[in-house]
């Protein structure tokens, strides 16, 4: 998603990895740390409560937590802050700001489903990365870049990622 954001003019990211995150991203994709932050425009620890995008009077567009661990659904389910990443979730909610969480868990167990359906009632979207294969993909990358572009429509900023659905074939 940096990748793609990086590229299209007038958009600013801010980053936040937690340590967690750190062994999810070498495991997944082989890069480190410094390789996803160079990717965003502005990087904060995830310790650091006073950093901007933990006051409501930052103004952003909203939020996007990839992935997003069981942990962090139910810190921002219960309203915990209890560091940046939760934090600036819970601003996003309370200022009326998009927030996508993209769960990875699975399967869910009941606790799950109830921490999703309180972000849900707060305002937040729960989008699982779930692959579609109405586009026909021919790789890996080309059904990443599409669950990009789903939640990149979701903030309704512009960009030819991956190919809209114009109906069934004939």
């Amino acid at each position: 998603m940096l990748q793609h954001l990086r590229q299209i003019d007038g958009v600013e990211t801010h980053l936040i990895v937690s340590d967690a995150a750190v062994l999810t991203l070498h495991q997944e994709t082989g890069m480190a740390r410094r390789e996803v932050e160079a990717l965003a425009h502005v990087v904060h620890k995830q310790d650091n409560i006073g950093a901007s995008i933990a006051s409501g009077s930052f103004q952003t567009d909203g939020m996007v937590v990839a992935p997003c661990s069981m942990k962090t659904l139910a810190s921002v389910a219960h309203g915990l802050s209890d560091n940046l990443i939760a934090r600036a979730a819970d601003v996003t909610l309370k200022e009326r700001r998009r927030l996508v969480l993209m769960v990875r868990e699975t399967p869910f167990n009941l606790a799950h489903l109830r921490n999703m359906t309180a972000v849900t009632e707060m305002g937040g979207v729960i989008f699982p990365p779930l692959p579609s294969f109405y586009h026909q993909p021919k790789s890996i990358d080309e059904m990443v870049d599409h669950t990009v572009a789903r939640v990149i429509d979701l903030f309704g900023i512009r960009h030819d990622l991956a190919p809209r659905w114009n109906g069934l074939k004939p």
